[in-house]
């Protein structure tokens, strides 16, 4: 079968839409999956909807990626979008077409095709996605390096370019998952200029004529179909081979944070996707991570022992969803809205349950499981503390994922081995617990305790919490008669005590 291209597209009949030819106006840093099923798809929507024109350059981070591929499909791919929207499946296919180019900037041609982007008057964005490692400062890279091995040495040569072209500034939008992405990256672009001796000028030009952006993204990529069964099916549906086949959930949000003209620079609001400029993207982030990932952490650690493997499932089990919705509608949200309008955090919170509901994706409660004592501190804990301090009571439901929580880390202990804490699940498997290695060895030297014993020792652990929670009025009572609750009547049956 003939490989995706914009010839072999035609001949398909392929009627969706289709942008062949436009000005390179971003520079995008990264070219995997996550990339190009987020950034590329919303700037491709901008494309058909908002008249953006505007084609993206992929830089290939390292020197090994998909270049090759991608210049050989030239820069189309299909992406598959799937999930759950209100209760209904959703399934939907678009050929990506926003992508002009990939550039392998380790091979010199590449790297001077990269400066000659960095200096054309089309040009005012660049994205980034060089995982959480990428932004960093090597004080080992020079100026004269092709290129430069660190992702902020690359952009320091790209902006230098630009500078000395007598160029006006872009806008500089960092998606790696660290705290304040937009601002690390332009303290290390910082510290390059002063390395290279770059100027003052220089200097100034980076930091007032540029902006750059401190982004939250999030959409769940899981990137290639691994079932060659499926790709055929689909190939033949399609009419041609795609070697770059992309697929994500089908929700996707944005957060970017930068002055309010931004929205109209950007063409992301006229397009009318999910793409947000606001002041400060933080609370944002606290939605996402109080919300989101507060829930899995909240309620997967007792539905595991009450029998569940996958999340869908749950989303299934009246007690396990209702648990979670009264969790997160009465102890979390509220505890949210000094910063963020409540109509959008149970919007938010509604997306949630249709992600948690995706028909395609098999989300196993035990990969969530991982590290749930670092997760519970920073996922749940912000909440369980600004519910009591707003109410003067403990939250019922996160007071008692605190029980669930002790509960899966002692579980019929077995052993302690390399892999992690070996215990034994109510139904009779075994199972392994995943942690930093002081906090398994804390429960193996507790697992003979008492549940009185157990709880005021895990809550006493400074070292898991920063502070002794038995001072918190109520709370070591609480979660003891919660763990007694889950051990001699099941963790289902306590969480239906919470309803």
């Amino acid at each position: 079968m003939d490989q995706l291209n914009y010839g072999i597209l035609d001949k398909t009949g392929y009627d969706g839409y289709v942008l062949k030819d436009a000005p390179v106006k971003v520079l995008q840093f990264g070219e995997g999956n996550f990339l190009r099923a987020f950034v590329d798809y919303f700037l491709d929507i901008a494309n058909e909807k908002a008249g953006f024109n505007g084609k993206v350059a992929l830089v290939q981070p390292i020197s090994q990626g998909l270049t090759e591929l991608i210049n050989k499909q030239q820069g189309l791919y299909t992406l598959y979008l799937r999930g759950s929207e209100n209760g209904s499946k959703i399934d939907q296919k678009r050929i990506i077409s926003a992508v002009d180019c990939c550039l392998n900037p380790y091979d010199r041609k590449d790297y001077d095709k990269m400066l000659d982007i960095a200096v054309s008057d089309d040009l005012d964005i660049i994205v980034s996605n060089t995982t959480e490692a990428g932004i960093a400062f090597d004080p080992s890279c020079k100026f004269d390096d092709i290129p430069a091995a660190s992702f902020p040495g690359k952009l320091t040569q790209v902006l230098f370019a630009r500078f000395k072209a007598g160029k006006g500034g872009v806008v500089v939008l960092s998606c790696e998952l660290i705290d304040n992405n937009g601002k690390e990256l332009l303290k290390c672009v910082n510290q390059y200029i002063d390395l290279w001796n770059l100027g003052d000028e220089f200097k100034t030009w980076v930091n007032e004529s540029n902006i750059f952006c401190s982004t939250l993204v999030d959409r769940i990529v899981p990137g290639r179909i691994r079932d060659p069964k499926e790709v055929e099916e689909l190939e033949k549906v399609n009419g041609y081979h795609d070697e770059l086949i992309d697929v994500g959930e089908i929700f996707g949000v944005w957060i970017i944070e930068g002055p309010k003209s931004l929205e109209d620079r950007l063409p992301f609001k006229k397009a009318g996707v999910n793409v947000h400029v606001v002041p400060d993207v933080m609370p944002y982030k606290h939605r996402k991570v109080r919300i989101l990932n507060g829930a899995h952490t909240g309620f997967v650690l007792g539905a595991y022992l009450a029998g569940e493997d996958i999340v869908r499932d749950c989303m299934n089990n009246e007690i396990i969803a209702g648990f979670m919705n009264k969790m997160l509608g009465e102890e979390v949200i509220p505890t949210l809205t000094d910063h963020l309008d409540e109509k959008d955090l149970n919007e938010f919170a509604a997306a949630v349950k249709d992600r948690f509901n995706n028909p395609f994706v098999n989300h196993e409660l035990m990969s969530i499981s991982l590290n749930s004592t670092s997760k519970w501190k920073a996922r749940n804990m912000p909440s369980f503390l600004s519910y009591i301090e707003k109410n003067g009571k403990l939250p019922v439901c996160l007071t008692m994922s605190l029980a669930a929580y002790i509960a899966f880390y002692s579980s019929d202990i077995q052993e302690l081995n390399d892999k992690g804490l070996v215990c034994k699940r109510p139904a009779g498997n075994t199972y392994v617990v995943s942690d930093d290695r002081w906090a398994l060895e804390f429960f193996y030297e507790h697992k003979d305790s008492s549940e009185e014993e157990l709880v005021k020792a895990v809550l006493g652990n400074t070292q898991m919490w920063d502070r002794d929670l038995n001072e918190i009025e109520g709370l070591t009572m609480a979660v003891t008669d919660n763990l007694k609750t889950i051990r001699e009547e099941g963790a289902l049956k306590a969480y239906s005590t919470c309803l």
